[in-house]
């Protein structure tokens, strides 16, 4: 009886495993949709409901269905230099003749990556790094069709590209919501890693919003998935089928996967695709101002009481925020009601908001809230919007000078105010801080410091047990820094 009941289950779990599987092929056919209908790419509804527990995703399933969507693609670039390249880096003698001594000159470089078609008439995503340079582009479908590629648009600044290839009728990867997965969750990364297509490896989402420095748009997704070099521009699939991600980084110092790999979110990719396919580029807001994080000093000697916000390290000139009254030391809390929790989303919300559009800001100036109207400008291509490093907590361990027009020639400094940092002393709290011979301090505790004396006097006034907030300047740039006293 036992034998005919695990019969009976295993008959009926086999039977519910072809009948989903069925669905999944079927329901692009069968005119389901989700949402409004997005115009270059497909939203398949899930095979699971959003928020099921999946205990193990049918990957054998969904690799056969989604694989023939991801492409190779190979490109040719022209470079300057030398062609030799030493097996053991710059580092060898050999390497180093050739680079004085060699034959300079301009040769060709190929390179390999990956992407996915997102709409059957040849619209394929990838990264911008794949493609940007290229000379020649070949994208090679899974039907064995070496097709040129064309660049419709490219967008650095979050490493997308959109290509085109003149073909219809291609298999597709639909798109999911990358703001619904959790840290945990199963993925699976689609791609061509060292040129061996369509590789597929399987792993879960170490975290999410992760910030690696490729710039102020930071928002990646790690995984543990396997990724390596030319898996660049390749799916990060979740557990429905759906593209979640687009692999675009690794960690590593061996130059191979350590486990360490990071996809951008699909939905921050969504909006760049659509202008990218509409215009060729992306238009962005902006506010003019370059920010830095609020640590938990920065906030207490800012009078924060929520402890949240991105500070305001600097305004430029002629730009929104200086013509709506924002000034160097506010720290912005809120942006059109959304709470400012790191600073890096600042430079996100502005970035999405439509050019000309007027924005309400809460800001605390001076310990006391605020609200200012600001509207906002077009980014343009040569404006980068910075977010500051805060480099650290405590200031004390100096040696300074006064600027006088004579130190300012030596250093080559613009401005002949302020104090010089002439040293910092090993392991002191300035050390610490991250302050650096060379740095000019125009502010203590927002007063202004004309000289070494007047350092001083600002900081024996300044109250024992309260960050002291200090203005340096640096390259050229702004940057507040809080101090333990």
């Amino acid at each position: 009886m036992n034998r005919l009941l695990t019969r009976y289950r295993a008959a009926w779990t086999a039977a519910i495993a072809v009948l989903v599987v069925g669905l999944v092929a079927l329901a692009p056919h069968l005119g389901f949709t989700s949402g409004t209908p997005a115009p270059l790419w497909s939203e398949r509804p899930p095979a699971v409901a959003p928020g099921a527990v999946v205990v193990q995703p049918n990957w054998v399933a969904l690799t056969r269905a989604l694989k023939p969507a991801v492409v190779n693609i190979s490109t040719k670039r022209v470079e300057e230099g030398t062609q030799f390249q030493s097996p053991f880096g710059d580092k060898d003698p050999f390497q180093q003749f050739f680079k004085q001594f060699g034959q300079q000159g301009r040769h060709t470089v190929r390179s390999l990556g990956s992407g996915f078609i997102i709409n059957p008439a040849g619209y394929i995503v990838t990264n911008n790094h794949v493609v940007e340079g290229a000379t020649e582009i070949q994208v090679k479908i899974d039907d064995g069709r070496e097709l040129p590629g064309k660049v419709v648009g490219r967008d650095p600044r979050t490493d997308l590209a959109l290509l085109k290839v003149d073909a219809t009728g291609l298999p597709v990867i639909p798109l999911g919501d990358s703001s619904e997965l959790q840290v945990g969750e199963q993925v699976m990364a689609i791609g061509n890693p060292f040129g061996l297509e369509r590789t597929v490896t399987t792993g879960i989402v170490s975290a999410t919003g992760r910030v690696i420095g490729q710039g102020p748009y930071d928002d990646f997704i790690q995984t543990d998935a396997s990724i390596n070099p030319g898996n660049s521009g390749g799916p990060l699939i979740n557990s429905h089928g759906q593209a979640v991600g687009i692999n675009a980084a690794i960690f590593s110092q061996s130059g191979g996967s350590v486990g360490i790999g990071f996809a951008i979110p699909i939905n921050q990719a969504k909006s760049v695709i659509t202008q990218l396919a509409a215009s060729g580029k992306v238009t962005r807001g902006w506010l003019g101002v370059m920010i830095q994080p609020l640590t938990p000093e920065l906030a207490k000697g800012f009078k924060v009481p929520t402890g949240t916000g991105a500070l305001v390290a600097s305004v430029q000139d002629d730009s929104p925020a200086a013509r709506a009254g924002i000034k160097a030391g506010d720290v912005i809390t809120e942006y059109d009601g959304h709470g400012i929790a790191r600073a890096s989303e600042l430079s996100k919300l502005v970035a999405a908001t439509p050019v000309g559009r007027q924005v309400p800001l809460a800001v605390v100036r001076e310990g006391k809230p605020a609200r200012i109207d600001v509207t906002i400008a077009r980014l343009a291509d040569s404006d980068r919007p910075v977010v500051a490093q805060n480099e650290g907590k405590e200031p004390l361990g100096l040696t300074v000078e006064t600027v006088t027009p004579d130190v300012a020639r030596e250093l080559g400094l613009t401005d002949s105010r302020g104090v010089v940092v002439r040293g910092v002393r090993d392991s002191s709290p300035a050390e610490k801080a991250g302050i650096r011979p060379g740095d000019v301090i125009a502010e203590v505790d927002h007063h202004p410091v004309a000289s070494a004396v007047d350092m001083k006097r600002l900081l024996d006034k300044h109250a024992k047990g309260s960050p002291v907030v200090v203005l340096i300047h640096r390259d050229g740039n702004n940057l507040y820094v809080a101090m333990a006293s």
